[in-house]
């Protein structure tokens, strides 16, 4: 996906699930300048699906693509790796025979994990999404890091060498703090701690609804260069158009300047989260649930807080809770659930 945004023409396409397992599928589209298109030019898509299409056209393959990309990406985010043993979980998508093959030239040692796609094995057990593999990897090979990318490759999260998972906003936190940037673009969903971090820091924090294309929408209006999301969607702009899990990747190493992942990522401290996935019928986000949630969010100040969502791709409603004790965070979470659950009419 980052590739195709990076070359397109006057449009790019890719069929892709993206993070998802492979019995589904999807599109993505991108305007000539590497953006996904917005809600309203999807939606105008969608309406011509059942129009009668014009005649096909000729198709060109650009043998050079691949390699215009890798020589793009390595060029703007690399740096010597000499030394660093790494190991790389192409979860059997777009990456496997990419992203090991850049972290190699730029003198890394690396172990690759998943990177032997058959059609049938995307995203399963392997990459961003289950990091067990990637744990044990990095465990048993004495590595210095692991990261691990989605089927696309827009995803990236990590692994520290003790075998910690490290996710999207530490890694945020960490590149913002070393590409000494003013701001950063956010969703709803990120770390209290990162937010605590950036204000002691003197970097403005822009605050999105959940989606990469919302982090990029904030950051091209601001003049922003780097976004991102706790689940690994991650938005350098130096030089690029989209979030890009390699490029992600490789900027993170080159912030480490030395150090250990664990040490770097230390820097952010972590609100502990609980959630909870509510399934509903239609809107189920009553009055009573909105009340109970500001009130809580004042009594919290700044300590905690809760977050109440309707999802976009599914019958559910979200709740995020986050404190300093997993239990305090628990108890919220448990809490707000069950009052979703009985305004939405579910045991």
């Amino acid at each position: 996906t980052p590739a195709v945004a990076l070359l397109a023409q006057d449009l790019g396409l890719v069929l892709s699930a993206s993070h998802n397992p492979p019995e589904y599928n999807g599109v993505k589209i991108f305007d000539r300048e590497g953006h996904k298109l917005s809600d309203a030019d999807e939606a105008a898509i969608e309406a011509l699906l059942h129009e009668p299409g014009p005649r096909g056209g000729a198709v060109e393959y650009a043998s050079d693509a691949v390699e215009g990309y890798v020589e793009h990406v390595a060029r703007h985010f690399g740096s010597d790796l000499q030394g660093l043993r790494i190991a790389v979980d192409c979860a059997n998508g777009a990456f496997s025979a990419i992203a090991p093959e850049v972290f190699e030239r730029l003198g890394a040692e690396v172990t690759a994990l998943a990177d032997g796609p058959d059609g049938t094995n995307i995203n399963v057990a392997c990459g961003a999404t289950d990091l067990r593999l990637l744990q044990a990897a990095v465990l048993a090979g004495g590595h210095d890091l692991g990261v691990a990318f989605d089927g696309d490759g827009d995803r990236m999260l990590a692994v520290d060498e003790r075998g910690a998972v490290v996710d999207g906003d530490q890694i945020l936190a960490v590149c913002a703090l070393a590409l000494d940037v003013d701001l950063v673009a956010v969703t709803t969903m990120t770390n209290l701690g990162f937010h605590r971090l950036m204000d002691e820091r003197g970097i403005r924090v822009l605050t999105t609804d959940v989606g990469d294309r919302y982090v990029l929408e904030a950051l091209r209006r601001e003049g922003g260069t780097l976004g991102g999301e706790q689940s690994g969607h991650l938005i350098v702009l130096d030089g690029h158009v989209t979030g890009d899990g390699l490029a992600a990747a490789l900027a993170l190493c080159r912030s480490l300047d030395g150090r250990r992942l664990s040490e770097a990522a230390a820097v952010m401290p972590r609100f502990a989260q609980a959630k909870a996935n509510v399934p509903v019928a239609g809107s189920a986000i009553t009055p009573d649930v909105t009340v109970e949630v500001e009130r809580l969010n004042a009594e919290l100040e700044g300590r905690g807080r809760v977050l109440v969502r309707a999802s976009g791709t599914e019958p559910l409603v979200r709740v995020l809770a986050e404190a300093e004790r997993a239990e305090e965070a628990e108890t919220l979470c448990a809490s707000i659930a069950r009052l979703v659950r009985q305004g939405a009419g579910v045991g």
